[in-house]
């Protein structure tokens, strides 16, 4: 029997209230989720799709995950898989979870993803090429503050703050932690000459994001239902200056490069997203949240649809007036705003 704080927590009794936008499309060649994905200033979009993880739903249960490609900039763009390249990576335990980009002063770009082999935790170190679609593996990251990472913002080619969304590493004490609500959960600074917690009691870290200006880090809480906001200091340490409190299990962020909003793919009812029916699936949502620095930040439900077109949204990014959600473990969807 739930607690009722756990029923609190996961949003049990709430019903979506839809929110349309004025054209809308299924992405093409996505069916198995599009956990997180980030858009590159060109219109190129990176997708992380296939997300096997504990007590989620998955509808390729024995398939790798992959990275997928989407050129915003076509008229009705489909995705491609990237050929992923470097012998020492084993494709057959790939299962991206977050995932980030970091582009070098040569233009380079990085991308780290969030990767759960076996259920344990690595990050994948990458060189996206652009002309061959494919990823050159580079390194895997593995440490022990890095037990649970759910989300990664890349602050350098193998330089990251990522979230742990669970303390313990034992299924059955992260059940209880989940459970009980004993907001465990913790953000890690990682570069290779130092690795240290950053923030922690959490219930349940999800989202990590940064500000334009790499000023301030976005970190979402998804069973608070809030947003919390960090200055960034030049030790990449992190001091607390607010938070957000919203109505909605928030999940990732994507922070639009022009304007500083946030983009959040959220879920309305956790329940349905951890307890999945088919004839009762989980919502989707997208809260764009404007002026979060300011005494009162705008917070606007973009998007909001009961399950039957777009399951459990998990990522929304904005790129020329369009919006680009991902689900957890189903489709894609493509709005004009």
């Amino acid at each position: 029997m739930p607690s009722q704080g756990s029923q609190t927590r996961s949003n049990a009794f709430r019903e979506v209230k839809p929110v349309e936008l004025p054209k809308c499309n299924l992405v093409k060649g996505i069916e198995t989720g599009s956990e997180d994905l980030e858009i590159l200033p060109n219109g190129l979009a990176l997708i992380s799709s296939g997300l096997k993880y504990p007590g989620i739903k998955s509808f390729a249960p024995n398939k790798p995950g992959k990275i997928l490609l989407m050129d915003l900039n076509e008229a009705d763009p489909a995705v491609v898989e990237l050929n992923i390249t470097g012998s020492a990576f084993d494709l057959s335990s790939f299962n991206p979870h977050g995932i980030s980009t970091f582009t070098d002063e040569d233009n380079t770009v990085y991308l780290l993803v969030v990767n759960h082999p076996d259920v344990k935790t690595t990050v994948e170190c990458f060189k996206f090429q652009k002309e061959e679609k494919s990823l050159l593996h580079l390194k895997t990251i593995r440490h022990k503050l890095l037990p649970n990472l759910n989300d990664i913002v890349a602050v350098g080619p193998e330089h990251f703050y990522g979230t742990n969304d669970h303390y313990f590493i034992d299924p059955f004490l992260k059940s209880w932690e989940l459970y009980l609500g004993l907001a465990l959960s913790y953000v890690v600074y990682y570069s290779p000459d130092e690795v240290k917690v950053v923030a922690d009691g959490f219930d349940f870290a999800n989202g990590i994001n940064i500000s334009p200006d790499g000023k301030y880090v976005y970190i979402t809480e998804l069973l608070a239902h809030k947003i919390h906001v960090y200055e960034k200091h030049a030790n990449w340490t992190l001091t607390s200056l607010k938070s957000l409190v919203t109505d909605t299990l928030v999940d990732n962020i994507s922070v639009d490069p022009v304007t500083g909003d946030l983009w959040v793919g959220c879920h309305p009812n956790g329940k349905r997203l951890f307890s999945y029916d088919p004839k009762n699936p989980p919502g989707s949502e997208v809260l764009q949240i404007q002026n979060i620095l300011t005494e009162e930040p705008k917070v606007t439900v973009a998007y909001a649809e009961n399950g039957t077109v777009l399951q459990g949204s998990s990522a929304a990014s904005v790129y020329k007036g369009k919006l680009l959600i991902g689900t957890v473990y189903q489709k894609a969807l493509y709005c004009e705003l």
